[in-house]
């Protein structure tokens, strides 16, 4: 496996070694062992998947402490615009989105450690997407930021979004405290 950083510290995009042949394909998309051998000596509590239809945005979520998740996420089928946006308050890089296409093509994994906001707009119909989660569901502990904030200024690309009811209230970034 590759690991790639990115301009924000702690985020990470990997990709596996993909074996293929005329049967199909195989790879590893996690293994504790490799992940440690690679400095992520993570354990993973929960895992999530979600369906979505082309034009699906879901985010900008992220749990506070003391109930924070770090989350290995992927793509299974489909395509999405994979958003991050740091949310630690003492990062050089605070308030700072980083945007990845992630794939059924690629198999472009990413590590989201604690500490961001997370969030995907689905790029084809029938994207099912996989999170695993170093942490459990609290939702005391949910918030999110505004998608569409205009602090933030995330280009989530021409498509026009289908969101929550509940992500369309989300807080803005301007009056959002971090307790990162």
């Amino acid at each position: 496996m590759e690991i790639i950083k990115t301009p924000i510290e702690g985020l990470l995009v990997i990709k596996p070694k993909i074996f293929g042949d005329d049967r199909g394909h195989f790879f590893e998309n996690w293994s504790k062992e490799s992940f440690a051998k690679n400095g992520l000596d993570l354990d993973f509590v929960q895992e999530n998947q979600s369906l979505s239809s082309k034009g699906v945005l879901r985010g900008l979520h992220f749990q506070n402490p003391p109930f924070a998740q770090g989350k290995l996420v992927r793509v299974i089928k489909g395509s999405v615009l994979d958003i991050t946006v740091d949310i630690r308050k003492n990062s050089l890089t605070y308030g700072q989105h980083f945007s990845i296409e992630l794939n059924e093509e690629n198999k472009t994994i990413c590590w989201i450690p604690p500490g961001f906001a997370h969030g995907f707009i689905a790029l084809e119909d029938d994207t099912i997407f996989s999170y695993k989660c170093t942490g459990v569901y609290n939702s005391a502990s949910e918030d999110a930021l505004l998608w569409s904030d205009k602090d933030l200024n995330i280009d989530w690309g021409a498509i026009n979004p289908l969101v929550s009811d509940k992500d369309l209230v989300a807080g803005s970034f301007k009056d959002f405290v971090s307790q990162f």
